[in-house]
């Protein structure tokens, strides 16, 4: 797995308010501290630098972040019909086809709204448990997730006000208010619960899918055709197989909003406690145990354009990751810029799940994108690094351009993408159908554009 451990540039929440309290620092030495870190922070997030950081003592962060990330993985094995009266329950959606028994994610979406307030009480509660009498399953697994719906906004709302306050520091750095004003006048943002499935999740979910298909009277003769078909679709490898030789959970991209926050990940150990048989009637009983990252870093992976090279993140623990989106390239005019990244997968252990919520932050789908300002080299940077030639390089610097051409060859360009005076809604199809579609660059891709 190439690229070195990157540690982030470290903001604390406190330092985050000072900038936006309006206050005037008394001390010299104080107002000097703050200037340095603020264009520490425009320089960290600018061409020049990674493209993220961390800010660190989000108050509240923490507490949420633990109490909602481990729910991902049990929301990811729940049988279909709970899962999808949980999620409306809590009024939570999902962009990944959950039915879909080869799935390497399961991703629980929301949009949040700005002008929309945390709720001390869950829906759960509101409505008790919301389920029909004599459905003890469902009710218990009403009572495991009863505050499903308000870690999740709890989360999502201390991540947005800590992406309002960036904006607002990076705006007043570069200068204007073009970032902070475009979240505002968007008014929503995604919020998203994802689970990276261990290998042992999809033995857990197709073993839990041939049991339902027993019970609803399907011979095993027949259950043993399905298996076969399932050969034949997906080659003589077994689901498993596939999963343990795959080097990522998500293939190398952009996000195109303005800032993508992120949860420093959570990672589980998983077993199937009580496995399931075609002779036998048990339920599926999933456990999974908090163990710290195999590698000590995040397996969130970067290409640093400037250093021409990959790097693997490392962040503090309970800290939010901050990182650069399209949107925030072109609106700052280059002076921030996108981070082009992907998920590794560690190769062992193979009963490892990454848990990780995510807040996209992006303009108003009306906002118009001018060109006129933008550095055209930015542009087209993609193309050109496309089409270098590797044959009179130095033999040190070969590999290095191998790598950056075969993410270039998956990654498609800016310019292939964007066109002056278009809007945020058409640049975002343009770039899901580039990278998505039927002919995109990974149409066959891990996660099918679910960001990080």
């Amino acid at each position: 797995m190439a690229g070195d451990a990157m540690e982030l540039y470290e903001l604390t929440y406190s330092d985050l308010l000072l900038f936006t309290a309006n206050e005037v620092v008394e001390s010299a030495d104080e107002s000097q501290r703050m200037e340095s870190v603020g264009r520490m922070v425009v320089e960290t997030l600018g061409p020049n630098g990674p493209g993220l950081l961390a800010v660190t003592e989000v108050p509240g962060a923490a507490t949420f972040r633990r109490n909602l990330l481990p729910l991902s993985r049990k929301l990811a094995l729940l049988n279909n019909e709970d899962r999808k009266k949980l999620l409306k329950e809590h009024e939570l959606g999902s962009d990944v086809p959950l039915k879909n028994l080869e799935r390497v994610v399961s991703s629980f979406a929301k949009n949040l709204k700005y002008d929309k307030r945390f709720e001390s009480n869950s829906s759960c509660e509101r409505n008790q448990l919301g389920v029909v009498r004599g459905d003890e399953s469902f009710e218990a697994d009403c009572v495991l997730f009863k505050n499903l719906g308000d870690l999740f906004n709890g989360l999502g709302y201390c991540m947005m006000e800590v992406g309002l306050h960036l904006a607002q520091i990076c705006d007043k750095f570069i200068g204007g208010h073009e970032l902070q004003q475009s979240l505002l006048e968007s008014g929503t943002a995604k919020g998203r619960l994802i689970h990276y499935h261990s290998t042992i999740d999809n033995e857990i979910i197709k073993e839990a899918a041939n049991r339902r298909v027993k019970k609803g009277s399907k011979t095993k003769n027949q259950i043993k055709r399905n298996k076969k078909m399932d050969s034949k679709r997906f080659g003589s490898e077994s689901c498993d197989e596939k999963l343990s030789d795959s080097t990522m959970w998500q293939q190398w991209h952009y996000d195109y909003g303005i800032f993508t926050m992120l949860t420093v990940p959570m990672f589980l150990l998983s077993s199937n406690c009580k496995g399931i048989t075609e002779e036998s009637e048990d339920s599926c009983v999933p456990c999974d145990q908090e163990t710290p990252s195999p590698s000590g870093h995040t397996y969130l992976q970067i290409f640093h354009a400037n250093k021409d090279q990959t790097f693997m993140v490392k962040a503090p623990p309970e800290s939010l990751i901050v990182q650069v989106g399209e949107a925030a390239d072109l609106l700052s005019m280059g002076k921030l810029r996108a981070t082009l990244h992907r998920v590794c997968r560690p190769p062992k252990p193979n009963n490892l799940s990454r848990e990780t919520f995510v807040v996209f932050l992006q303009p108003a789908w009306n906002k118009t994108f001018s060109l006129s300002q933008y550095p055209l080299e930015h542009l087209h940077l993609n193309d050109q690094r496309s089409r270098l030639c590797t044959k009179d390089l130095p033999k040190g610097e070969k590999e290095s351009d191998k790598l950056s051409q075969m993410i270039r060859s998956i990654v498609p360009s800016l310019s292939s993408r964007l066109r002056d005076g278009m809007t945020f809604a058409d640049f975002s199809r343009a770039t899901t159908n580039q990278y998505y579609g039927s002919k995109g660059l990974q149409s066959n891709g891990p996660l099918n554009g679910i960001a990080s």
